[in-house]
């Protein structure tokens, strides 16, 4: 189950959130703000740091995953640098596929608006 949904833009600013279960507590506008620009930080970062597949064609891809007790954070970077997170139950490994529709969604109607 997704319990929450986070747009980040390329320089760190939130775009969109929305919480999905009503068993989440709720982030106020201020919390929801200091997630997005410190999660973009250590996701840029991360993705200096790492020491596989610098330079060449591959994009480096920072952190896809985060786990702790309770949940499971996905992020899923665009070659535009967007990024979406994805807060989940444990039960769900991966949601590379689901967030990549998303963003396709995304650009089906948000870019493509005029």
């Amino acid at each position: 189950m997704i319990h929450a949904l986070f747009v980040i833009n390329r320089s760190g600013g939130l775009i969109y959130s929305k919480d999905f279960s009503g068993q989440t507590a709720q982030l106020s506008s201020n919390e929801a703000l200091i997630f997005a620009g410190t999660f973009h930080g250590i996701h840029a970062l991360a993705s200096r740091v790492s020491p596989a597949l610098k330079g060449g064609a591959a994009r480096d891809m920072g952190i896809q995953s985060i786990d702790t007790k309770g949940f499971r954070l996905h992020c899923y970077q665009t070659p535009t640098g967007l990024k979406f997170l994805a807060v989940t139950d444990l039960l769900r490994t991966s949601l590379a596929d689901v967030l990549a529709r998303v963003y396709r969604l995304y650009c089906d109607y948000a870019l493509k608006n005029p």
